[in-house]
């Protein structure tokens, strides 16, 4: 069994230094996802969703990507910077709803119906991207979905709680590949009713990745960015919140005079933590960009053929004067 590298004797504060003094010297830029701890989130440059801190990373100059997030979010950060060398804090940190979505089943699949177009989230991996004509956010979806003609064959992957949700509000009928995110398809919808009578005072706000009866009750629906902007602007003061537990940082950063609650995966805690995200660790951090390692590599080709529905997103979101 590989033993982990490890650092002894350092605390968070030292590890802190450490990793700002490295930041410097290796001309890096720190990424980090809203869904990581907050001792990452408050020494990254830029906190964020997976495409607009990819995009962040695009436009800096820089020798090095430190991304603390998810492995697809590093993927997605070397197809826009396929010149720059992109590291992750540890490699282990998948994502549920990337790997429900494999590439030769998701290509059998895709066979199946040769008139569609393939819309894929952002949220999958660089295999499936190569397979994919358009990508899309989380927060542009909908739009994306809305400007092609009603009756345009399409295949939404991987997620099929945010494609059934897209098809709602469009009146289409995308096939949906049958993948989810566990951190919000394990969301119940008794635990948020019962929330909603302890707090009739909060506002439920929901990302679209969760289950359709979740999304029925909310009082908003949007992408983690839109959630953290509405909370920001919203005249409530009290909100329920059914995303990942890691965005209640940068809410109460953003508002702390207002209070949020996570709505919990069971009744044992009040968290709804994904696991990969919170396998990024200070230590981690400190000894991958020390170590230069572990690294995300991708061939040539599947970052060119990565790069072209991605593309193809951005200038589409622009047309639409769309932000993301």
């Amino acid at each position: 069994m590989k033993k982990e590298a490890s650092v002894t004797g350092i605390s968070d504060m030292e590890l802190v230094e450490k990793i700002l003094n490295l930041k410097q010297q290796k001309n890096a830029v720190l990424l980090a996802h809203f869904y990581q701890v907050p001792e990452i989130q408050d020494i990254a440059d830029y906190v964020g969703d997976s495409l607009g801190l990819a995009q962040k990373a695009a436009a800096s100059n820089v020798d090095m990507i430190v991304f603390a997030g998810v492995h697809f979010m590093a993927e997605t950060a070397k197809i826009l910077s396929s010149d720059t060398k992109v590291i992750l804090p540890d490699l282990e940190a998948g994502c549920s709803l990337a790997a429900s979505c494999p590439k030769d089943k998701f290509s059998e699949f895709k066979a199946k119906y040769p008139e569609h177009i393939v819309i894929s989230y952002i949220n999958c991996t660089a295999d499936i991207k190569t397979l994919s004509d358009l990508i899309c956010t989380s927060g542009n979806a909908v739009q994306l979905v809305e400007s092609f003609p009603k009756d345009k064959k399409i295949i939404f992957a991987p997620d099929k709680n945010l494609g059934g949700y897209i098809n709602r509000i469009t009146g289409r009928n995308m096939i949906l590949w049958d993948g989810t995110c566990e951190v919000h398809d394990v969301l119940s919808t008794e635990t948020v009713i019962q929330l909603k009578v302890e707090n009739p005072d909060a506002k439920l706000i929901a990302h679209p990745e969760c289950k359709a009866p979740v999304l029925e009750l909310a009082d908003y629906i949007g992408s983690t960015t839109a959630m953290l902007n509405f909370t920001g602007k919203d005249n409530s003061k009290k909100y329920i919140v059914a995303t990942e537990t890691g965005i209640l940082h940068q809410m109460r950063k953003n508002s702390p005079e207002k209070e949020f609650l996570i709505v919990p995966t069971d009744e044992t805690c009040s968290c709804n933590d994904c696991q990969y995200m919170k396998l990024n660790t200070l230590e981690k951090l400190y000894l991958c960009m020390e170590n230069e390692s572990p690294e995300i590599l991708l061939s040539d080709e599947v970052i060119s053929k990565a790069q072209v529905p991605i593309k193809k997103m951005l200038d589409m979101s622009k047309n639409l004067n769309l932000i993301k």
